[in-house]
Parts: structure tokens; C-alpha cells; sequence
């Protein structure tokens, strides 16, 4: 039996070569979306959870307000780890990993190359993460100074072996340093929130500075069995009382912790899981750009909204051909089928389909994922589907799609009463609220939703990009890691200044985009206290700083040569200027220890204030920022002037080599580095933009699909309003007229839920556009216009139609 019905239903399926078509092209589609989504989200979830101790691994998360400014931290001291360690039995052991440059210079053959990933550690590290091990002993792997794990990656890319243990790596960060590998481990996945090549040991960074109050290491937890993490973060008070007060009393005049939070400030430390930490935390510092959860959410949303849609033609279709297959059902029952076979014949055919549908989605996911991977940057692969977990739902999935989209069409046919059918008196419902319509309606407003929410994330992009950020980010170049020029920088400066591309350059590692930050303390008095006392950025600068990145100066002076005394002079912002409350800051003082040591407070005098720059991301309010002439010797950037940029790049690399041989030459442009900071915001645009098309596309299937069904079954309607003088364009807007009706109530639908979904989405920049009335308009008139293309073509071919023809169709 079951066999026949397979038979029948492969039939019907090539009997009606447009309707399947249609049906298997749009449910195909939907699902090779809901398969490439599901990839996506899938990795998203999966970070760091192939940890054998990743349910019991937390970091330690800093929370600081002072003078008005907030600093959230994914940060702790030097100490923190350890003292907890100590007084806590719930600590089982714990870990600082530091990277504060990010990159080192490693030697190979004659040459330098410039390694990223690359941190100091603990050689506890080993202990809370379990890193796969191919040799070595990594129990005492990093115990010892000048000693350093590398991943099996690294290991054959400078030694051709993984046999490694014992050899020497010779790194130049200003001065040359030799390490000894004493363990190689193997390539960590990408769905890891650090992914290091090189640990080197943390005895060969100057850490011991023994304050609580100074944070630069990422601190990592491993709590004993049982111990419930919230339960745990309580005893941070004990810890912010016993370490941090007594601390914060030697620079500041505090009496107690509550008369610093009654200020205004707070000192809080929390725990986030480690298999959080990729969605959960964008905080700075971050080792590496972090997901979102709300980007999960809402890309399992499209997911789902895709699957429904592509559900929802099928539905719409197979009771759009309820006329074409009622005398089929009439005679059936007549030959005495009953309503339970006639159901399992239609579900099996709708199953029938959706299988076909899932074959041929899954040929389109892989042929599409490799272009998808690159979009996302991932590197998804489909065997991610097979897991134990996903296999089963897998095979599940087209019958359970199969059954739930069939058995409304399978019912709805089932119930034709053979004598009705058999006289001709079965006609398709004419209600203006049919189900079909609802199901219209759902589809169009997904859509809406989508054409909304693509159109204000890419406003919010552009805004961005063309936002005046109060420095001129275009035509800078960036040349990196200039440090391993050593005594030739200024020589090497001056000699690229002498190019006619070139305009103005400055030295420093500071630039405001992602680059160094350093943090102090500072008031506006000799004596700090809770409400005088304030956080700020202190970045080294020369005196062509401001001029070259195109700041303004809108009170006061620049760095200038003629003035001595600019060694011991600032340069604030208009936040910082704020936060001290002066009504003029030029020529008063701020005090604090830039550049010295102990807690003795050293004045700056204010010469100048120059004018806000987004110097973090426009998801940050511009935070308190002091300027300091210094030397930092990172970067050199050049202003440039010139429409033949290749040929200035190669002449300043052959500059570059002349000057630091064998050192590897690396540039950027500042425009580039400031696009970066919203890389993901722009890659998640992208995405929601193709698959808001796919959307579109599949309903446009089911409307095209619906209009030709409907124009046949108004065939002789059609042909005797033509033979009484209808006019082509009055049969055709009778035949759009119904479609358009919905695409407006979808409209009406959409608009808020959109509206209250962008505005959520939003709420995370801090520099952000209005939802103005005109995108909603815009959505409006894409949508009429979509659906008016996708019907018209068929309501013009109907209107077109021999009206004699028309009238003789049976």
C-alpha cells in the first residue's frame, strides 16, 4: 500500500511540473537557509565548551567607576588570583594570561617575522585549560623564565617538525631575548575566545608590582566541584576591603569604602563563565572581537521566519490547487477510499516533496558555505549537521515539516464530498480573511520586518563611517611596529617627511583606534580624594600629533618646541575639561603620577583642550583623555597626499628595509583600522541582507504561485469581462487588487515590531541614528512593489488571454 502511495504521488509530482517546481525550489531554499543559519548559530554556542573543565572556568571581570568615568574591565591586578587562591578553599587553582603588546618579533632564518597571537602565562594555565598536549611536559612547561609553549602550527612552520621540545626561539622586542621550548601542543579550535600561538612564560614580564589597584591581567578561575559561582562573588567585598581599601587610603583621602561609593564610584569585581565570554562580554580588552547574543537570537529568528515562510507556500499552494484535485478525491470516494487514506496519500506526497526539498538543500549549502564562511569569517563545515546531537533532528526534519505543512492541504482535500465534486459545485473560498490570507500576511510581514531592520543597521553603518569623529581618518598611513627601527626612527621619519606624497608624520602608539591604552588616576587638587579624584587616559604624542590626525585645538596651544616646559604639560579633552568643572582649564593644574613612581602627585598644567574625537568605539561615549608629550615608538603615522598609493608604499617599505634588515615591513591604513572596530556590525549586516533577499524571494514563489492559480480559476470571469469591455489594466488590477490588500495589512503588522526590534538593537551604540518615518515608507513601497512585479506578470498574461478561449474552458 505504502508503495502506492509513492507511486501516486510521484505522479502528481511530475504531472504538475509548475507547482513542483515551485514547491521544491522554495521549500529548498528555505531549508538550505535554515541549514547555513543553524551552522552559524551552532558555532556561536559551541565556544570554549570543549574544555574538559569548562562548566567549573570563570574570569575575573573589574567594574570601576571613578570621577564619572566607568571602566569595565575584563581585567584584575597582578594579585588578585593569587590571594584569592589563597584565603578561598573554593579556588581550586587559577591563571593570569598577559598580552599587553599583542605581538612579538620572532626570528626565523634571517629574518623577523611579526607573530600576533602571542601572550605570557602562568604555568598554571596548564592546569585549568587542558590543552592538548603532542610533546613535552607541560606541568612545568612555562615554570621557569625564558621558556615558551607553541602550537603544533608554529612548531612546523619555524622547525619543519613537531618534535620541537628543546630548540630555542629567539624573539626581538627591543632587546633580544631567548627562549627555550620546553612543550608543543596542538592548534586550538577556532571557537575558542583566546587563541594563542605562542605562551610564553609570565617570569619574563616585570609584573611584580604588588598593586591591587592596578589591572592587566586576565584572571581565571577553576572552582572546586559543587561551588556556585554567584555564591562565590560575595566574598569580593571581603576581598575589596581586606586588599583594595587599604590600598586606595595610600593615594587617596578615603575613611571607608562607603564614603567612596556614597561619591559616586564603586570597585566591583564578577565572574563571567568561560562559555559565555565570546557572546556575553564585549568589554576592551578583549583578546578577540567577541559574538553577540542578540545577534544569536535574531539569527535564529530568520532561521526560523525563512523555514515558515517556505512552509507556508506549500501550504498555500496545495489548497490553491484544491479545485485541480477535487474530482480526483470525489472519485476516489466513490471507489470507496476513505478520509484516512486519502490523508496518508496527500501526506506522503507532501513528505515525498520535502525530502526532495532537503536533498537538494543540502546541495546548496555546500556549494554555497564556502562563500558563506567567508562572509561570516568562520570556517563552518556541514559534518557540524551529523553530530549526535543534530543527526537525529536531521532525519526527523523533512518528515516533521513534511507533516505539519501537509496535514491542513491533506485535510482540507480530504473533506470534498464526492457528490458536490462530481457535480461541479466545489468552488474555492472567496473569504477575505481566509487562512490563506493569514498565511499571506505572515510571510510579507517577516519580509517587511527584515527590509526594515536591514535598512537601519546599514543607515547605522553609514552613519558611522561618515559621522564626524573629530579626526581626519582618511589618507593616513600606518606604518607598524616601529620599535625594531631602534636608533633609526627619527632618521627614518624625516626621510619618508622628504617625499612629496607625504605631508606630516608623528610618532606614537597611541592612535584612536584600536591601538594602546593606559589608564591613571588624577585630580584636580594636590590632595586626592573620592570627589576630586578621576580616571583618565594618558596617551605619549610629539608635537605633530594633533596637526597630522587633523584635531582641533579649541582652546589654548598645541605642543610647541619654543616652550620648555611642555615636558611637564597636558593636553585635555572637552570630557575631561567637563569632569573638572574649571570654566576656563587653561594654565590650572591636574595631578597625578604619569610617568613616575610611588604616589607622589606631580602637576600638569593645562595649555590646551582640543576638541571630543571618538578615540573607542561610537558604541562608547567619549571618555576623559589626556594628551602628554612622551615618546612611544609603536607606530609612526604619515599624512598623505597622493592619488598613486602603491608606488608610496613600496618606496617607504624600501626605506624600511634599508633602515631595519630583516625585519618585516607592516602598514595600514587609519580609515581601514577604524572600519575594523565595527567589522562585526558590517559582516552581520551583509548577512541579514542576503538572507532578508532569500526571504523575499521564496514569498515572491508563493505569491507567484498563488497568482497563477487564481487567474485560472477566474478564467471565464476574465474572458466575459473582456467580451464586455474590461480593459487590460482594469483585469489586472482586479487580479493584483486582492495581494496588494495584504502587503498593506502586513505593513501595518510589521512596522512596530520593527520598529521595537531596532530600537533594542540600537540601544548599543551610544552614537546612534534616529528610526526616521521615511524607512518605513521605503519598506512600504518595496514591498506594494515586489509583490506588484511578482503578480502582474501573471494578471497580464490572464488579461492578455483569448477572452474566447476563456470562455470555452471547462
Amino acid at each position: 500500500m505504502f508503495k502506492n502511495y509513492l507511486t501516486i504521488a510521484w505522479r502528481n509530482l511530475k504531472k504538475s511540473k509548475l507547482f513542483s517546481f515551485i514547491n521544491i525550489a522554495g521549500l529548498a531554499t528555505g531549508l538550505a537557509c535554515f541549514l547555513l543559519i543553524t551552522l552559524y548559530v551552532m558555532d556561536e554556542l559551541s565556544f570554549d565548551r570543549f574544555y574538559k573543565h569548562a562548566d567549573r572556568i570563570y574570569r575575573i571581570n573589574a567594574n570601576i567607576r571613578f570621577g564619572g568615568a566607568d571602566l569595565n574591565f575584563p581585567l584584575s591586578s597582578d594579585m588578585m588570583g593569587q590571594v584569592l587562591k589563597k584565603d578561598y578553599p573554593q579556588v581550586e587553582e587559577f591563571v593570569r594570561i598577559y598580552n599587553s603588546n599583542g605581538n612579538k618579533l620572532v626570528r626565523k632564518g634571517n629574518d623577523f617575522i611579526n607573530e600576533m597571537n602571542v601572550c605570557h602565562a602562568d604555568s598554571s594555565i596548564f592546569r585549568v585549560f587542558d590543552l592538548p598536549v603532542i610533546s613535552g611536559d607541560t606541568r612545568f612547561a612555562l615554570s621557569e623564565p625564558n621558556t615558551v609553549v607553541i602550537t603544533e602550527k608554529i612548531a612546523l612552520k619555524y622547525f619543519g617538525t613537531t618534535d620541537a621540545v628543546g630548540k630555542i626561539v629567539e624573539t626581538n622586542d627591543n632587546t633580544k631575548t631567548l627562549y627555550k621550548v620546553t612543550a608543543v601542543i596542538k592548534d586550538l579550535p577556532t571557537n575558542a575566545h583566546f587563541n594563542f600561538d605562542f605562551y610564553f612564560s609570565m617570569k619574563n614580564v616585570n609584573y611584580n608590582w604588588g598593586i591591587f589597584l592596578s589591572h592587566n591581567f586576565h584572571t581565571y578561575l577553576l572552582l572546586k566541584e559543587g561551588v556556585d559561582y554567584k555564591v562565590f562573588e560575595k566574598k569580593f567585598s571581603e576581598y575589596i576591603d581586606r586588599y583594595i581599601f587599604p590600598e586606595a587610603k595610600q593615594f587617596m583621602q578615603i575613611k571607608s569604602m562607603d564614603d567612596f561609593r556614597k561619591s559616586g564610584n564603586k570597585i566591583e569585581y564578577d565572574l563571567i563563565p568561560l562559555t559565555k565570554i565570546h557572546l556575553y562580554s564585549s568589554r576592551q580588552y578583549e583578546f578577540l572581537p567577541g559574538g553577540n547574543i542578540q545577534y544569536v537570537y535574531i539569527f535564529s529568528a530568520v532561521a526560523l521566519f525563512i523555514l515558515l515562510i517556505a512552509c507556508i507556500n506549500f501550504m498555500n499552494l496545495t489548497t490553491a490547487r484544491s479545485a485541480k484535485r477535487a474530482k480526483e478525491v470525489g472519485i476516489r470516494k466513490v471507489l470507496g477510499t476513505d478520509k484516512k487514506d486519502l490523508v496518508t496519500l496527500f501526506l506522503v506526497e507532501c513528505t515525498l516533496m520535502m525530502l526532495l526539498s532537503m536533498f537538494l538543500a543540502f546541495g546548496i549549502a555546500y556549494l554555497v558555505l564556502p562563500m558563506f564562511n567567508e562572509l561570516a569569517d568562520k570556517n563552518m563545515t556541514l559534518h557540524s549537521l551529523f553530530s549526535p546531537v543534530m543527526l537525529p533532528f536531521l532525519i526527523c526534519l523533512p518528515f516533521l515539516i513534511g507533516i505539519l505543512a501537509g496535514i491542513y492541504p491533506a485535510f482540507f482535500l480530504s473533506s470534498f464530498k464526492p457528490i458536490d465534486v462530481l457535480k461541479g459545485k466545489i468552488k474555492p473560498s472567496n473569504r477575505r480573511f481566509s487562512l490563506r490570507s493569514i498565511l499571506v500576511v505572515f510571510q510579507f510581514a517577516t519580509s517587511i520586518i527584515l527590509i526594515i531592520g536591514t535598512i537601519v543597521i546599514y543607515r547605522q553603518l553609514h552613519f558611522i563611517q561618515n559621522k564626524n569623529i573629530g579626526f581626519n581618518k582618511s589618507q593616513v598611513i600606518i606604518v607598524n611596529d616601529t620599535y625594531a627601527l631602534k636608533n633609526n626612527l627619527n632618521a627614518f621619519k624625516n626621510d619618508i617627511l622628504k617625499m612629496q606624497a607625504v605631508k606630516m608624520a608623528t610618532v606614537s602608539s597611541y592612535l584612536p583606534v584600536n591601538s594602546n591604552r593606559n589608564d591613571n588616576s588624577f585630580s584636580n587638587s594636590q590632595v586626592m580624594d573620592a570627589k576630586n579624584g578621576f580616571d583618565m587616559q594618558t596617551w605619549a604624542v610629539d608635537y605633530d600629533y594633533i596637526p597630522t590626525l587633523g584635531m582641533e585645538i579649541i582652546k589654548g596651544r598645541n605642543f610647541s618646541r619654543d616652550f620648555g616646559t611642555d615636558s611637564n604639560a597636558v593636553i585635555i579633552n572637552e570630557t575631561t575639561a567637563k569632569t573638572l568643572g574649571f570654566d576656563d582649564p587653561i594654565g590650572k593644574n591636574i595631578y597625578g603620577t604619569y610617568n613616575t613612581s610611588g604616589n607622589v602627585r606631580v602637576p600638569y598644567k593645562i595649555i590646551g583642550v582640543v576638541r571630543n574625537f571618538n578615540f573607542e568605539s561610537l558604541k562608547q561615549n567619549v571618555g576623559t583623555l589626556g594628551l602628554f608629550l612622551g615618546m612611544s615608538d609603536g607606530l609612526v603615522s604619515f599624512k598623505i597626499n597622493t592619488g598613486n598609493i602603491p608606488e608610496l608604499v613600496q618606496s617607504i617599505e624600501q626605506k624600511w628595509k634599508q633602515m631595519a634588515p630583516g625585519m618585516p615591513f607592516s602598514y595600514r591604513f587609519l580609515d581601514d583600522a577604524f572600519n575594523e572596530m565595527y567589522k562585526t556590525e558590517q559582516r552581520i549586516g551583509k548577512i541579514i541582507l542576503i538572507f532578508s533577499i532569500l526571504a523575499i524571494i521564496i514569498a515572491c514563489l508563493g505569491l507567484f504561485g498563488l497568482s497563477i492559480f487564481i487567474a485560472e480559476q477566474r478564467t471565464k470571469e476574465i474572458g466575459i469581462r473582456k467580451v464586455l469591455g474590461s480593459s487590460v489594466s482594469g483585469i489586472v488590477g482586479l487580479l493584483s487588487f486582492d495581494f496588494i490588500r495584504l502587503v498593506v495589512i502586513s505593513f501595518c503588522i510589521a512596522s512596530p515590531i520593527a520598529w521595537y526590534f531596532m530600537q533594542q538593537w540600537l540601544q548599543d551604540f551610544a552614537n546612534r541614528i534616529d528610526i526616521s518615518w521615511w524607512i518605513f515608507l521605503l519598506a512600504a513601497v518595496l514591498a506594494i512593489f515586489i509583490a506588484m512585479v511578482t503578480v502582474s506578470f501573471q494578471a497580464i498574461r490572464a488579461a492578455l488571454a483569448n477572452p474566447v478561449k476563456s470562455l470555452r474552458t471547462e
